[in-house]
């Protein structure tokens, strides 16, 4: 089974311009290729990050339109022509409706991105998995930033949308998200049956994020070697 840290630059000063560069440089250290490492990434950065890294960089956004007279759109062309590898869609932070997301899904899939969308609920993560996106990140929105990890508070949701999601496409490859802090943190999202994990602040954010990386990392069974050296 593979698995997937991915990264959300978000808009945080930590994650823009030259820091932005250092933080993915930083993720890049740690690339063994036992865990697919992502940096989310501002449209604006794409270009620099994916060109000074191998890492696979996500857009955090991006719109269903075409070559064309969309002043402030984000063109999934542009992504892709700047070094996106796949992008984020319906973030809780940007939510969209259910027209929109599938015709961003299509969009995006039609210029050679991969997509994750994201889902804050079960009745949500049915309805976009009809669309077919590679991944669907479960994040109930009211988790995202805090202490307390979706793993632990609502391990139920977690649970029951792996299984709904696999019923309707088995192909996607589910993630979760929302106070995803600690190595035990993503250790319960793996035993849950997600394929990885979803963070922001707790590596952005953090005063050593060299440390916040190994912690994390530590909790995927492909990097249990690495614990010792972790907070558990």
């Amino acid at each position: 089974m593979h698995y997937y840290l991915f990264v959300n630059f978000k808009t945080y000063e930590e994650g823009t311009g030259e820091k932005a560069l250092s933080l993915a440089r930083l993720m890049a250290s740690f690339n063994t290729g036992e865990v697919d490492i992502i940096p989310v990434c501002q449209a604006a950065g794409l270009l620099l990050i994916s060109q000074s890294v191998p890492l696979r960089v996500f857009a955090q956004h991006a719109d269903p339109v075409g070559f064309g007279a969309n002043t402030g759109m984000i063109l999934p062309e542009s992504l892709k022509s700047a070094g996106a590898f796949g992008t984020i869609i319906n973030h809780a932070e940007n939510k969209r409706d259910n027209d929109f997301v599938k015709k961003a899904i299509g969009r995006c899939h039609g210029a050679g991105l991969k997509v994750m969308a994201c889902a804050e609920s079960l009745e949500r993560a049915r309805q976009i998995a009809k669309f077919s996106p590679d991944f669907l990140a479960i994040e109930p929105p009211e988790l995202i930033g805090g202490d307390i990890s979706v793993s632990t508070a609502n391990p139920g949701l977690i649970c029951d949308s792996v299984k709904e999601i696999r019923k309707i496409n088995p192909q996607i490859i589910v993630i979760t998200g929302a106070g995803i802090k600690s190595a035990g943190d993503v250790a319960k999202a793996i035993e849950l049956g997600t394929s990885g994990v979803f963070v922001a602040s707790g590596i952005v954010c953090a005063k050593d994020k060299e440390y916040a990386l190994q912690t994390l990392l530590s909790g995927f069974p492909a990097n249990k070697q690495s614990r010792s050296k972790a907070e558990p």
